[in-house]
């Protein structure tokens, strides 16, 4: 095993690699294990190489380093790097390892390499803190575009204008599309929170629907009603749901 801290670079711009590799140079304790352009390669080599540290862009292309961590079981040290500041600022705000705003100093670098050394001495207080970012993640407002979610080695993303609808599972959700289903360790109030209202409604406390995929709503019993999807999928409506269903339709 090395005696050096390993340390992995994720960033989807070339140039913001090399210098960081270049900051790193001045440190013969640290060992470079590698660096990925994209989410997706990160996840294998973090799986496979467990690095002490890890730099690691905000804002990339097929899933964002929020995305990233959330399909990594057991997170290294982070330090975030960032062109855009409100990312900065939210990492900040939940006492993230450090963040590093780009276009970043040596001298910059430096601090927030000290700190994650603080972090490594803990890593139980990091991994506390990656989970309060994560869920400081999933207070935003900001709708989703797209669910991401792991399946063993496969990795999924999911439109969310292909989600038809989804239930309910203890602690989970699952996830129906017209090819295929996928759980989600998520809540139903995460999405019902955070999916455009104008696409989908919560018509029963175990089903979230996308308009879209309704095909007609129908007495079942007395005073009840269910929801018949396009896919010829039943489901139950609340009374709640019910209200929901009548100010739209």
């Amino acid at each position: 095993m090395s005696d050096k801290i390993r340390v992995l670079i994720v960033d989807d711009e070339s140039l913001a690699r090399q210098i960081t590799k270049g900051y790193l140079a001045a440190y013969p304790h640290i060992e470079i294990i590698g660096e990925c352009s994209n989410g997706f390669d990160a996840i294998k080599v973090i799986a496979e190489e467990k690095p002490d540290i890890v730099f690691l862009d905000i804002q990339m292309p097929k899933i964002t380093g929020f995305e990233m961590l959330e399909l990594i079981e057991d997170p290294p040290v982070i330090i975030f790097t960032t062109a855009y500041d409100h990312f900065a600022i939210k990492a900040f705000e939940v006492n993230a390892a450090d963040y590093i705003l780009k276009p970043f100093s040596e001298e910059r670098f430096r601090e927030a390499l000290d700190k994650s050394f603080i972090h490594l001495r803990d890593r139980f207080q990091q991994k506390a803190v990656i989970k309060s970012l994560i869920d400081h993640n999933d207070q935003k407002e900001e709708k989703l575009e797209r669910v991401v979610i792991k399946d063993g080695p496969k990795i999924n993303i999911v439109p969310v204008d292909r989600i038809k609808f989804i239930e309910a599972q203890d602690d989970y959700v699952m996830i129906y599309t017209d090819e295929s289903k996928y759980l989600k360790q998520k809540t139903m109030k995460f999405f019902e929170d955070h999916l455009d209202e104008n696409m989908f409604i919560r018509i029963h406390r175990s089903y979230i629907i996308n308009i879209d995929s309704i095909k007609h709503l129908e007495l079942h019993e007395k005073d009840s009603y269910r929801i018949i999807l396009k896919n010829e999928k039943h489901l139950p409506v609340s009374k709640t749901g019910l209200t929901k269903l009548k100010s739209i339709l």
